[in-house]
């Protein structure tokens, strides 16, 4: 019997499952990850018990180690030196002030924080 020339009425169309996207949470991924990642080979096993795909628990593992998802994971870190601190005893000095819209400002370090600000502010309003 070949589904092309089968004409028969169908009597009863049943629906087992609406194939709905479920929705997790990124504490539920984390979990999911960390517990993944507990042991040898039990990211197969994880997948299962949890009822997600391989491919999606890989990539929630990727996500996990660059630090996308959830606050845990690993993040590159750098040690630098720390600066020699410099005299800003006597003499003149300027300081450069960047705006976030790329405005630079160069004042003297003496300059009053009111009048600065109002100057900052203004430079922060036009396009």
């Amino acid at each position: 019997m070949d589904s092309l020339t089968d004409t028969g009425a169908i009597s009863r169309l049943e629906i087992v499952d609406t194939g709905r996207r479920r929705r997790w949470s990124d504490e539920a991924k984390v979990r999911i990850v960390e517990e993944s990642l507990s042991g040898p080979r039990l990211a197969s096993a994880t997948a299962r018990r949890h009822g997600i795909s391989n491919q999606l628990l890989f990539a929630w593992r990727k996500a996990y180690r660059t630090g996308r998802l959830g606050a845990a994971g690993f993040v590159p870190a750098m040690i630098v030196p720390e600066p020699p601190a410099k005299d800003i005893g006597s003499g003149c000095g300027r300081i450069e002030i960047v705006s976030t819209n790329g405005r630079r400002v160069m004042v003297e370090r003496d300059v009053e924080v009111e009048v600065l600000l109002r100057i900052l502010r203004g430079l922060e309003t036009l396009p």
